[in-house]
């Protein structure tokens, strides 16, 4: 506990801490504080098991701090902590919690009575054998001293002697004090440590150490003293202890990302950058300031790798519980949730980028092509020949279909497009079979760029598909694609109109088109041979500068487009069976209006595969 008001005595007490256990102090408080009979905390709690899922690429850490002012004297009040750790426990599966860090100041005193109802509560999670951790704050020991004082109440109740009955723990400093923790989540181990109030040289090596001895672990830091906030909505600044911390742990462990801390009010954040350029993010989290001492809220850090976030939220359990019985005062009211910008917030991390510097994802390695040939291939190409990266592809440039089926692909541009229109490129999505692409630079006005087209007499020309097929590219549009030049551009389309192939609606339509919108959505717009005109599947704005893989399938009765394996909204019911054929060729990078070619593609196209039947989704990426 520290005041975050004047800033004399803030300064005095980083400087020195608050003596919360005099060297003779005792005490008669325990009296009266043992759990109340209608919440004893061993009512059915053993069983279940704490099973969270390790591979889930979303996950949740949750986070206590100070709770000293529940835990004071002859005053004892553990329903609120009681009640925060039930709501834990209830929602672990759903919300995939894998841990939880308290932050010191368990108690006010650090005597033996206050330990003693808190540490029967934490019983809940040793029961359930829940992975947490505890550390000492300056309530919970004489603070003038470090992690070389010895025997203490604190060590008694939240010792490495209990802390090693967990699945989690992964040891302690020979003093008792300092531990670390390992938790798995998203396919990865984590580690925790859990830091005293005051390392000792000792300690700093031993956490140090603990670092260098799992060089691929990712480390949350937790320890009582580190940031601290003048203000409510003030930047997080280093106390003179925490500016300790950093030049000697954080700032040279790269695999230290994020840190938390107790001890100040209120509650604050801030981004360092370490020795390696890395963003560290540093929080403070307290609220022991606030009506009933904080009511032991919790700060749930809700981890997701997909979306690249971490989304962080503040509440009391024990008062959201109270307010659903209209139990509550009107302060309590006010503490159910807290939802200012330092209490609920968001996180952008790009893990793989950030965790990069020391544990890199190794990049998938090509599959070779015959692999790809799955029972109803058609057609596959892919543009991993070994050419130079950037070259101009040549104008006599053939590329073969690896199916053997014949559908092989010649060179074809507008009249005075430079020869570098269409070029080759080492680029390519993470997922794609091949490692190469092509980059088509195709522009409306003026009018220029090169394409692919199927050579005369390709089996392609003339399929009909009446069975089922399937239509997959990898692709990706550059930050300069715009709508007024690039629009429309396809990636793959089928050369005819629909008015020479006597359907309805705009006549000048291609009878096949996988091309973009001028917001650069994805459109499948196809005859059907049981339809009287086009049927189209509509895919969302996608960012640019960024690979996709697309994928349309129709398993003879339907016709789904899905963007990296996911089904987008716009699928129509509609029934469809096979596509319309003129008997004339396929264009990669290009698409005629009214038998003119001027819609040509801008960006990268890699693999291209089409089947004549549904294949599994995902299969191309996955394979």
């Amino acid at each position: 506990m520290s005041s975050p008001l004047p800033a004399g005595r803030r300064t005095f007490l980083a400087a020195a801490g608050l003596t919360a256990l005099a060297a003779g102090t005792a005490g008669t408080a325990g009296a009266g504080t043992a759990v109340a009979a209608d919440t004893a905390v061993s009512d059915n709690v053993a069983g279940s098991g704490w099973r969270p899922d390790p591979d889930r690429r979303s996950f949740t850490v949750v986070v206590m701090p100070d709770t000293q002012y529940l835990f004071d004297g002859a005053s004892i009040n553990p329903e609120p902590v009681e009640a925060s750790l039930r709501h834990v426990l209830d929602r672990a599966r759903d919300e995939n919690i894998v841990f939880l860090s308290h932050l010191g100041d368990l108690v006010e005193n650090g005597r033996q009575e206050e330990f003693a109802p808190l540490s029967e509560v934490f019983e809940l999670l040793d029961h359930r054998r829940a992975g947490y951790s505890v550390l000492a704050g300056n309530h919970d020991i004489v603070s003038s001293t470090d992690d070389q004082r010895g025997p203490s109440p604190y060590l008694d109740a939240f010792g490495p002697r209990r802390m090693r009955r967990l699945p989690t723990f992964g040891g302690a400093s020979p003093d008792g004090y300092n531990t670390y923790h390992l938790f798995r989540a998203a396919g990865r181990d984590w580690l925790v440590l859990a830091l005293d109030w005051r390392m000792s040289a000792a300690g700093f090596a031993w956490a140090n150490k603990v670092v260098a001895q799992h060089p691929k672990s990712p480390v949350i830091l937790t320890t009582h003293d580190l940031v601290y906030g003048e203000n409510p909505g003030d930047e997080a600044r280093l106390s003179p202890y925490g500016q300790r911390l950093w030049d000697e742990l954080i700032a040279g462990n790269d695999q230290i990302f994020l840190t938390l801390n107790g001890h100040y009010w209120p509650a604050a954040r801030t981004t360092r950058t370490n020795d390696a350029g890395h963003d560290v993010h540093l929080h403070l989290t307290n609220y022991q300031d606030r009506y009933f001492g904080g009511s032991a809220m919790i700060r749930l850090y809700r981890f997701d790798l997909d979306r690249n976030t971490i989304d962080v939220s503040t509440l009391s359990p024990w008062q959201l519980a109270r307010a659903a019985r209209d139990k509550a005062n009107a302060l309590a009211l006010q503490e159910t949730e807290l939802t200012g910008p330092e209490d609920r917030f968001s996180v952008a991390i790009d893990f793989e980028k950030r965790f990069a510097g020391f544990a890199p994802v190794p990049p998938r390695s090509s599959r070779p092509a015959h692999r790809m040939l799955v029972p109803g291939t058609v057609a596959y190409w892919r543009f991993d020949t070994g050419n130079a990266d950037g070259a101009p592809a040549a104008e006599t440039l053939r590329v073969p279909d690896l199916s053997g089926h014949g559908n092989d692909l010649t060179r074809g541009a507008v009249p005075g497009s430079p020869a570098d229109a269409l070029r080759w490129s080492a680029e390519h999505h993470p997922d794609q079979p091949g490692h190469g692409s092509l980059y088509f630079d195709g522009n409306k006005r003026p009018l220029r760029g090169a394409f692919l087209q199927t050579v005369k007499g390709a089996p392609l020309s003339t399929a009909t598909f009446r069975s089922g097929y399937t239509v997959e590219a990898f692709f990706k549009l550059p930050a300069d694609w715009s709508g007024s030049q690039h629009a429309w551009s396809g990636i793959l389309s089928r050369q005819g109109t629909l008015a020479a192939a006597g359907k309805t609606g705009d006549p000048d339509e291609p009878v096949a088109t996988l091309s973009l919108s001028d917001g650069h959505a994805l459109q499948w717009a196809a005859a059907p041979l049981n339809q009287k005109s086009l049927v189209s599947n509509w895919g969302h704005e996608l960012p640019l500068d960024h690979w996709w893989h697309v994928a349309v399938v129709n398993d003879g009765r339907s016709t789904t487009m899905y963007v990296d394996g996911c089904p987008v909204a716009r699928n129509p019911a509609t029934a469809t069976n096979g596509l319309t054929t003129l008997g004339l060729s396929w264009l990669l990078g290009g698409y005629e209006y009214g038998g003119v070619l001027d819609q040509l593609f801008h960006g990268w196209i890699g693999d291209v595969r089409v089947a004549e039947r549904a294949l599994p989704v995902g299969a191309f990426m996955n394979a």
